[in-house]
């Protein structure tokens, strides 16, 4: 267990005699506190905060940092109260304390919600400072090393934890060291054998290699006294986390891995940087396409250096970063460095310029509701690698590897995104789902009349355009349910004789909406539009209930087409038929519809498909538009019975071009007692004609029927039913 000493005279080195008297003041303070806790190890639990401390102090914190460090466990696991805290130690240690305190466990509903709403809170903190982030870390740092103690199932679930969530942000803060360790000791628990043989092998090559890091850490540095470059280099092996992830990426054994050493060159200024470079090059032999200028094109945390790889002595494939002294303690403590400074304006300074990153989190995470769903946007934003694209102005920007316009557009402004019709890549127009690649100049065609698409789903890369993606989508088709709902309570209301209309404009929905458990009558209405509830269920609330020879001769009075058909439009007439002769299983009184792409006709195998916001869509089962919709919005339908109703469909006949052919076709159709609804015909390429007919029949027999006497006439090469939509209808949604 490390001693307060120690930390005390690591501190020294750069804090003032004040600083020091407050961090021992937080000890004595916390151990009082702790006083008879221990850790599972057994261990007293003033071991922990004297870790997370420790770690604090090895990134040169300042004593406010250090100091809550400390005292992060007080407020939950003591006595303490944050109150005490700013009283004690004055209001920026209580702000460090407040944020990293573990969040209270409220009752979610599952422990993946749980999760998900604590890493949101802790986002969130960090607004308001950084450094309670910096101190999480540490704290997720030290718990992964004594987590022997823990039970397995718990090691497995911290890790993955670490791997998804702790290790990336600590990337994206530059915490470079904290960044390794994490992933090491994740892997350790994720994959113990494979982290065991990894290490073994490290190991190895750490021994026979000795020789080899001596050697060309001699070469280096004999060219920077040759050319009269100050500064210094080091030579390591790679951590274990890194050697995995390549061979993983790469499918490549540990023997094959080549370039498990890598070399820093530590300069004084960036001329040198350039000048060193240059050096390498002319001793070695680069590799094509392993040379990466991070110091003209920072990373998003700031991170700056020339990473290349040559063919290094004996052959070797070798890695060198060559930085100056500035950009390497950036690198090695990201953020942490800036609290070195005095000025505490350039520490914001610097902070605003190397986390907008944040600030987009912060602006995407207020739209999405759902904490899972924020989860999985954040999971995604952490991992990704980076490419750097140009605006016509010239302003650099960063998006995340195989982002697309449409990314690009969101990330210039959410009015850009919704408004995104079309996009050029160095002048020339691109589909929207277009890659983008480092050094690209991207510009974006907007159009108010253009918004959203589903279909952007399927390929944009960043959170914050899914966000704003799904959030346009949820709202629009919150607004058609609420609108359906009211049509078909306005049409339930007929039947039953309730004033639907007049009960929403009285607001008599709002007591109907608590007794259904809504938290108020939109709800309620988009639970309706959605088919999650009949309108004659909600409206049965408003009428009391009828003796059962009533409600008989109201059934008996339904059939009469006098008194109901004769009110509705043609359209609600046809939604009528289709909701008597279609039988959804689980579902009364709900609009059904026949989707227009397959014309189911009764005799046909068929399915429905809930249409947000449009009721359920009666589809033939083999039509290809419901192959690759989400299977929950499948559900089982059937034909209700006989009918003598004429449904569409659509036939396809291909003919000789010759006179007469169309007269003969009209002539069977009539005979057969078959109506022609509407058509087009048009010449093929190889000189023959294609007519296609909408044709009205009661049932698929019949259309069999027809279409094989059809096929049995003169010039007719091919008479078949169309179950997609024709190349004129191509991209319409039918479903």
């Amino acid at each position: 267990m490390v001693r307060i000493g120690e930390i005390l005279e690591k501190v020294r080195t750069y804090l003032p005699e004040s600083g020091v008297d407050v961090i021992q003041k937080a000890y004595v303070f916390s151990a009082a506190a702790h006083a008879g806790q221990t850790r599972r190890s057994g261990e007293p639990y003033l071991s922990h905060p004297l870790e997370v401390a420790n770690v604090l102090a090895d990134m040169r914190l300042d004593e406010a940092t250090i100091a809550a460090g400390l005292l992060h466990d007080t407020v939950e696991d003591t006595k303490v109260s944050i109150e005490e805290i700013d009283e004690e130690f004055g209001e920026e240690v209580g702000d460090i304390v407040e944020g990293v305190t573990k969040i209270s466990q409220m009752p979610f509903e599952t422990k993946e919600q749980a999760q998900a709403e604590n890493i949101r809170k802790m986002i969130l903190s960090m607004a308001e400072n950084m450094r309670v982030l910096i101190v999480k870390l540490a704290d997720r740092l030290h718990n992964m090393r004594t987590m022997e103690h823990m039970p397995a199932p718990k090691q497995k679930a911290i890790s993955q934890e670490t791997m998804d969530i702790y290790a990336p942000l600590a990337n994206r803060l530059g915490l470079h060291r904290l960044k390794l360790e994490l992933e090491d000791l994740a892997l350790k628990y994720l994959k113990p054998d494979v982290y065991n043989q990894l290490c073994a092998g490290v190991e190895k090559y750490q021994v026979h290699g000795k020789d080899y890091i001596e050697k060309v850490v001699g070469l280096l540095n004999q060219m920077l006294e040759e050319n009269e470059i100050p500064g210094r280099v080091t030579g390591r092996t790679k951590h274990v986390y890194s050697i995995y992830h390549k061979m993983v990426q790469q499918n490549l054994t540990l023997d094959q891995v080549y370039d498990i050493i890598a070399f820093r060159v530590i300069l004084k200024s960036i001329k040198d940087c350039y000048a060193m470079l240059g050096l390498v090059h002319a001793a070695w032999r680069p590799v094509p396409g392993r040379f990466k200028d991070y110091i003209s094109m920072p990373k998003a945390n700031m991170y700056q250096s020339l990473h290349t790889t040559v063919i290094g002595p004996d052959g070797e494939r070798i890695e060198i970063q060559i930085r100056t002294e500035e950009m390497h303690q950036l690198a090695e403590y990201g953020v942490a460095a800036h609290w070195r400074y005095k000025d505490k304006a350039k520490v914001k300074s610097k902070e605003a310029e190397q986390f907008s990153w944040l600030r987009q989190i912060l602006d995407w995470q207020k739209q999405e509701s759902d904490s899972r769903e924020f989860m999985r946007s954040l999971r995604f934003d952490l991992f990704k690698d980076e490419v750097y694209v140009f605006t016509p102005r010239g302003d650099v920007k960063e998006l995340p590897e195989g982002a697309t316009p449409v990314d690009f557009a969101y990330l210039i402004h959410s009015e850009v995104g919704d408004h995104c019709a079309g996009g050029k890549v160095n002048g020339k127009l691109v589909p929207l789902s277009t890659p983008l690649k480092n050094g690209d100049t991207v510009e974006i065609i907007t159009d108010k009349q253009r918004t959203p698409s589903r279909d952007w789903l399927k390929f944009v890369k960043t959170a914050k355009a899914r966000t704003r993606i799904h959030h346009y989508l949820r709202t629009e088709e919150r607004a058609r349910a609420i609108a359906l709902a009211k049509e078909l309570l306005e049409k339930e209301g007929r039947k039953m004789g309730v004033n639907a209309a007049k009960a929403l404009k009285e607001g008599v929905f709002e007591d109907l909406a608590r007794e259904f458990s809504f938290k108020g009558t939109d709800d309620l209405l988009t639970a309706v539009g959605y088919a999650r509830i009949t309108p004659r269920k909600v409206l049965n609330k408003l009428q009391p209930a009828r003796p059962k020879s009533e409600e008989k001769e109201k059934h008996r009075e339904k059939g009469k087409p006098a008194e109901t058909r004769a009110e509705m439009t043609p359209e609600e007439t046809r939604r009528a038929q289709a909701s008597e002769h279609v039988s959804i299983k689980g579902v009364d009184d709900v609009l059904v519809r026949f989707a227009g792409c397959c014309n189911p006709l009764p005799g046909d195998t068929i399915v429905g498909y809930i249409s947000r916001g449009r009721g359920v869509t009666v589809h033939t089962a083999d039509c290809p538009n419901v192959q690759n919709v989400e299977p929950e919005r499948i559900i089982p339908v059937s034909w209700g019975g006989d009918t003598e109703t004429p449904y569409p469909a659509k036939i396809r006949l291909i003919c000789k071009n010759r006179r007469g052919v169309l007269g003969r076709v009209a002539s069977l159709l009539a005979q057969e007692g078959v109506n022609i609804d509407a058509g087009h015909f048009h010449s093929t390429v190889d000189g023959n004609t294609e007519i296609v007919l909408t044709i009205e029949v009661k049932e698929a027999a019949m259309l069999y029927v027809v279409l094989e006497k059809l096929s049995a006439l003169d010039d007719i090469l091919e008479a078949s039913r169309m179950t997609a939509p024709t190349r004129s209808e191509t991209g319409r949604q039918h479903a």
